[in-house]
């Protein structure tokens, strides 16, 4: 998390929300040897203290979580390089403009009968987006391949202790200048998601 709290603005519950809609980030766990990170889907329980996932089971963190360890997912957001020729006053520099939520918690293997349900509610959570579209369900499977599938994968609980974002949109320039940036991003961003970081720039001060 960048350290500067201009770009700490968020209340946890809209943090929450970010990741929840997101339901994708990098988690990192530590290893014998170094950090251990796999890029994974998640759903975040609607009480905001929990966040369920699955992993392949060859994946060297499940061979890490014979017990409990901490753990966190990274969830990245729009962002992009941002010219200090875009702000249109002198004595600037290059920075990177972006929206980040960490999750941090405690990670454990379940049961793997709580499997089954975990990816029922996950691909509804994306499934129910794709509209008008008929959600994909698992009982559209041939009877059996479910089953045989879901050997290779195992279900895990993150139990969250903290929620953290940054949001990183020039906060700390005035208005004017936060506003000629906004319009470069979306002219001529260098990143991902330009539109959405650009809008988010001009509502720091309640623009659209």
């Amino acid at each position: 998390m960048h350290p500067n709290p201009a770009f700490h603005t968020r209340q946890e519950i809209e943090n929450l929300a970010f990741a929840r809609e997101r339901g994708f980030g990098v988690l990192a766990v530590n290893g014998e040897d170094g950090p251990l990170l796999s890029h994974i889907p998640f759903l975040v329980d609607e009480d905001g203290k929990t966040v369920w996932l699955h992993l392949v089971r060859s994946n060297p963190i499940v061979r890490a979580l014979s017990e409990k360890r901490p753990a966190k997912i990274a969830v990245s957001g729009p962002d992009s390089y941002i010219s200090p020729d875009w702000y249109g006053v002198i004595d600037q520099v290059p920075t990177w403009n972006y929206v980040a939520v960490h999750l941090t918690g405690e990670l454990e293997l379940r049961p793997q009968e709580e499997l089954h349900g975990i990816l029922d509610r996950q691909s509804a959570h994306f499934e129910d987006r794709l509209v008008p579209k008929t959600p994909w369900t698992t009982d559209k499977m041939s009877d059996g391949v479910m089953t045989r599938m879901m050997r290779a994968i195992v279900p895990c609980r993150m139990v969250l202790s903290a929620v953290e974002g940054t949001w990183k949109l020039n906060q700390n320039k005035a208005p004017e200048v936060r506003q000629s940036a906004a319009d470069h991003v979306d002219a001529y961003g260098q990143g991902t998601e330009l539109k959405l970081l650009s809008a988010l720039m001009r509502a720091v001060d309640g623009q659209t």
